[in-house]
C-alpha cells in the first residue's frame, strides 16, 4: 500500500532531518515506528501526508508511493482525496466546535449525507464517551477524549491509511490501554492500515505487525512487531531493561552505545 523510497529531507533547504528513510506499510497491517524524541518520526508522517510543505520542508530525494500513485510532490489536499489522514500529536481539536461538529469535518470531502450519518454511528460505537458528549464544546473534553476525537475525525474521511502521531501522549495509563485497544479493533474491522509513530514502545509493538527504529533520521532496524519486542537492544535501550531484567538508570541509558551491528 505505502512505499517509502529512500527520502532525504531538509528544512529551509538547509537542516536535514531524515537520511535516506525506506519504509513500507502493507494493506490492513499495523506498522510501529519507533524512536527517541528528535529523530525524525514525525517529519516522516508529514512527508507522507504532505503538511511538510506548510512548514518550508521539502523532500530532497528518494520518493514516496501510496496504492501505485507518486505522492511526494503532491499537495495536502490532494493527498488527504486519496485515503490519507494524520493524526497530528498533541490533540489537535477545533476547542471552539462541538464534539460532533468536529467529527463532521472529518467528512468535508464528502457529500453522501447517509455514508456521513452511517460513519459518526460508527464512529460512536467505537468511542462511545463521544455519543454522550456529542453536544459538548471539545475544549472541555479531557485529553483521553479529545484524542477519541481526533480519531474518530480522521475515521470520518474513511481512510485507506492512518497516520497517527503519539496517539499515547500525556495520558493515563487506563487511557492508554483503551486508545490501543480500540485502535486495533479499527485496523481488524475497518482494514484500515495504520502506521503509528509512538514512544511507549510496549503499547506500540502489543499492536502493530512489523516495526521500524529510527534514530538521527535514519532506520536502523527493523522486523516483526513480537521479534523487536524481545531484541535485547530494543529491551535495553527503548524500554529500560537491561539482560537480565533490572530497570536501567537515566544514566545509563542516555550514556549507551548501541551496538555496532546496528549501524551497519
Amino acid at each position: 500500500m505505502l512505499q517509502v523510497n529512500n527520502i532525504e529531507v531538509a528544512y529551509m533547504s538547509v537542516i536535514r532531518v531524515l537520511h535516506g528513510v525506506s519504509l513500507t506499510v502493507d494493506d490492513g497491517k499495523i506498522v510501529a515506528l519507533i524512536g527517541a524524541n528528535g529523530g525524525g518520526k514525525t517529519t516522516t508522517l508529514k512527508s507522507i501526508s504532505g503538511l511538510l510543505k506548510t512548514e518550508e520542508g521539502e523532500i530532497t530525494s528518494g520518493n514516496i508511493i501510496f496504492n501505485n500513485h507518486r505522492i511526494d510532490k503532491y499537495h495536502p489536499e490532494s493527498i488527504a482525496g486519496l485515503g490519507i489522514s494524520q493524526v497530528m500529536e498533541g490533540r489537535r481539536v477545533l476547542e471552539h466546535l462541538s464534539v460532533e461538529e468536529n467529527l463532521n469535518i472529518g467528512a468535508y470531502r464528502r457529500n453522501d449525507r447517509a455514508g456521513i450519518k452511517s460513519d459518526l454511528d460508527m464512529v460512536f460505537n467505537y468511542f462511545p464517551k463521544l455519543k454522550d458528549f456529542r453536544r459538548r464544546t471539545s475544549g472541555y473534553l479531557s485529553g483521553g477524549e479529545q484524542q477519541m476525537l481526533v480519531i474518530g475525525r480522521a475515521m470520518m474521511a474513511r481512510p485507506k491509511l492512518m497516520l497517527l502521531d503519539e496517539p499515547s501522549l500525556g495520558l493515563a495509563p487506563l487511557f492508554v490501554h483503551e486508545i490501543f485497544k480500540i485502535i486495533k479493533k479499527i485496523n481488524a474491522e475497518q482494514k484500515v492500515a495504520i502506521l503509528l509513530v509512538e514512544q511507549n514502545v510496549r503499547a506500540a509493538f502489543g499492536i502493530a505487525d512489523y516495526g521500524y527504529v529510527m534514530e538521527n533520521g535514519r532506520i536502523v532496524l527493523d522486523g516483526p512487531a513480537d521479534k523487536l519486542r524481545d531484541n535485547e537492544d530494543v529491551k535495553e535501550f527503548y524500554l529500560g531493561l537491561s539482560t537480565v531484567g533490572s530497570q536501567k538508570s537515566f544514566r545509563d541509558i542516555k550514556h549507551y552505545r548501541r551496538r555496532k551491528r546496528w549501524l551497519s
